[in-house]
């Protein structure tokens, strides 16, 4: 499905960019996903980060072990501070080939290492998209790191998979020869049109 030559540097360093630039004030705005406000997708994307390293390196606990869709996710007073050396540990983690080996948790759920190392940069790069549409920003992933959460989205054409509407439910329709990351959003089951409301 992938190699062991995905780079998560690149995306990491563009989601700690995009969170950076986060007013105090935007904290509370609305994003693409209806129950979070931008507090909650940073909590959100702060604890999937600390999962997916702990994935990286088999080590199982708390972290790796809980279902993300059952707490709603905050940040804390540290949380500036905190997100980004945490992206930077994630991206450290899986330069290390032993994490696409064998199998490991995220989520509660076990899987092969390749496709943990897939659905967490399907995570950064969506997640990523939720925070710069929600507060105004440029949002530019590199190819790579695209090209990575639309292999994992891409339905399989397996029959239960298409029933269920895909990983993250159904997918929403773009135009023939939209751009990579709109076509990734699509997959993603969020409107890439979808802005903030003035």
């Amino acid at each position: 499905m992938t190699d062991t030559t995905l780079d998560f540097g690149p995306q990491a360093r563009l989601v700690a960019l995009v969170a950076g630039r986060v007013t105090d004030e935007q904290l509370a705005a609305p994003t693409p996903c209806p129950a979070f406000a931008v507090r909650n997708v940073l909590g959100h994307v702060l604890g999937l980060a600390e999962a997916f390293r702990q994935a990286a390196g088999k080590e199982f606990g708390p972290a790796t072990d809980t279902d993300p869709g059952s707490v709603t996710p905050d940040i804390t007073p540290g949380w500036r501070a905190e997100l980004p050396k945490a992206l930077d540990a994630l991206a450290e983690a899986w330069r290390d080939p032993a994490a696409w080996q064998g199998m490991t948790r995220a989520g509660g759920l076990d899987l092969p290492g390749e496709v943990a190392g897939l659905v967490a940069m399907d995570e950064l790069v969506v997640h990523g998209w939720d925070l710069a549409r929600s507060t105004g920003q440029e949002y530019a992933p590199d190819e790579a790191s695209l090209e990575a959460a639309r292999a994992l989205l891409t339905p399989s054409g397996d029959e239960d998979d298409q029933a269920e509407g895909g990983l993250f439910g159904p997918p929403v329709a773009v135009p023939d020869g939209a751009p990579l990351l709109d076509r990734v959003i699509g997959l993603s089951g969020r409107d890439p049109r979808w802005r903030a409301a003035r």
